[in-house]
């Protein structure tokens, strides 16, 4: 298996009623997210540890919340915001 990120929860949701270019600034972040978390847990399915803590990204147009489960070798976007600005 290997790392990949995926909408949670309502997120999914709402993804289906925000704009297209505030969508791709959310899925070219939680692309680098990915990255970032599989260069950090090289071994995620042997992970034994607690899953970090997740946290705001601001994008343009908005914000989103996600949160990081190791041994999933997930980045799950679990609330979307869009601002319009």
């Amino acid at each position: 298996m290997s790392w990949k990120w995926e909408y949670a929860f309502g997120a999914e949701q709402a993804a289906r009623t925000a704009p297209a270019g505030f969508l791709s600034e959310v899925e070219r972040t939680a692309d680098e997210l990915v990255r970032a978390a599989e260069a950090f847990h090289v071994h995620g399915r042997a992970h034994d540890g607690i899953d970090p803590k997740g946290g705001d990204v601001v994008v343009p147009g908005g914000m989103f919340t996600y949160q990081v489960v190791v041994r999933s070798e997930r980045v799950y976007i679990v609330q979307i915001t869009y601002l319009g600005f």
